[in-house]
């Protein structure tokens, strides 16, 4: 089926799933009052490394009890710090189900090279069997598949009185989902992602029963310097006052608290999760409608609000073998960048071909319900020419 070509196009084009669009109304001008030139451990710009903690615990809703840090290396540095400093005294469950989750099962079993680690994967679109998940083990997850689109509907399969420690990679669901704090024990995200943040940089929360086994349990393997989180067997509670391990960007530091005033200024979490929600309900209303495309998540209350990820069906193109796919989906998403209508939104490289739309909160709905015309065009366009070509 042939499509007119749109008239109307996104006043923001940047659907990128990371890092993603700043919010709404970002200039440079955001940025005007960052301290540039200093020391981050002087007592101005320290204060506002802790502002970025206390306002990311109010918005996020995070239990008084919980300790915030700034660390380094983005939300990568957060669950590297987690899995070396954590792991080891006793078993551990990790569940894999798209790229990122799988780069944490590398780690625990080839790097860390835990003896008793066992790793409960799926495919792409789907979840893994969460029922495999022991209440006597360590668990190691991602709260929602950046790559796949795929995310948890729920926590039930962690335990209240569970023994072992839920380690738990956030980076594309803080601020857009509703995380159960009273069902994890270390939560981690980047400033990148949700609030449009600028990168390097990554937030590590612990529970009380995380800050329990840091000061009980020794790793028995070398710790880096920026992954060591106690001193004299007790936490060092300077990282979660501000005093961060390596030195920060005052720069990203200001965005990060711009996009967090912001964040307060849309309802603060609840109206950060609706303008998310928002963003999906928008595409799954066109997908509904639309024949050659689908959700990759297979089951609708795991399609994620944030990496929306979209896989095509059309008989044409399944018919293909994968190397004519991943051609066939690229220059659908190449034509979209060319119109300019659409930066950044391919497949993530590992995962099926098809498109990936990122529906964070600071991505506008108007802008998706502007672009889904266009994705009809350049789909329509693609078909044209593998049917000449055929």
């Amino acid at each position: 089926m042939s499509h007119a070509k749109p008239d109307i196009r996104p006043a923001n084009p940047r659907f990128s799933s990371g890092p993603c669009a700043k919010r709404p109304g970002w200039t440079l001008e955001a940025l005007s009052g960052a301290l540039l030139g200093r020391s981050h451990r002087a007592k101005d710009p320290k204060a506002k490394l802790v502002e970025v903690i206390e306002r990311s615990k109010a918005i996020l809703g995070m239990p008084a009890d919980w300790r915030l840090g700034i660390v380094p290396a983005s939300d990568t540095g957060a669950v590297e710090m987690a899995l070396w400093s954590l792991l080891g005294s006793r078993g551990v469950d990790i569940l894999a189900w798209e790229s990122f989750s799988k780069d944490w099962a590398t780690d625990v079993t080839k790097q860390l090279k835990l003896a008793d680690a066992k790793v409960i994967s799926a495919g792409y679109g789907k979840l893994p069997d969460l029922a495999q998940v022991s209440p006597d083990r360590d668990v190691v997850f991602v709260w929602n598949g950046t790559t796949s689109g795929v995310r948890l509907p729920d926590a039930d399969f962690i335990r209240d009185d569970r023994e072992g420690l839920a380690i738990c990679d956030a980076t594309s669901a803080a601020f857009a989902m509703d995380l159960p704090w009273h069902k994890l024990d270390v939560v981690t995200w980047s400033w990148q992602k949700v609030l449009g943040g600028e990168a390097a940089h990554g937030m590590l929360a612990l529970s009380p029963r995380a800050v329990a086994r840091l000061e009980s349990y020794k790793p028995t393997w070398p710790m880096p310097k920026i992954f060591r989180m106690t001193k004299d067997g007790k936490i060092n509670e300077g990282i979660f006052k501000g005093e961060t391990i390596n030195t920060p960007s005052m720069l990203c530091v200001e965005d990060a608290l711009d996009g967090l005033r912001w964040a307060e200024g849309v309802g603060g979490l609840k109206g950060l999760v609706a303008r998310s929600e928002g963003n999906l309900a928008a595409i799954a209303a066109w997908v509904a409608k639309t024949p050659w495309v689908d959700f990759l998540a297979e089951v609708p209350a795991t399609r994620s609000c944030t990496s929306i990820c979209l896989k095509i069906v059309a008989p044409w193109f399944t018919a293909l073998d994968a190397e004519g796919q991943a051609a066939a989906a690229k220059k659908l998403s190449s034509i979209l960048e060319k119109e300019g209508v659409a930066l950044d939104a391919a497949a993530y490289r590992d995962a099926p071909p098809g498109l990936r739309i990122w529906g964070g909160a600071t991505v506008e709905t108007a802008d998706i319900a502007a672009l889904l015309p266009w994705l009809d065009w350049a789909f329509s366009r693609v078909e044209a020419e593998q049917k000449v070509a055929a």
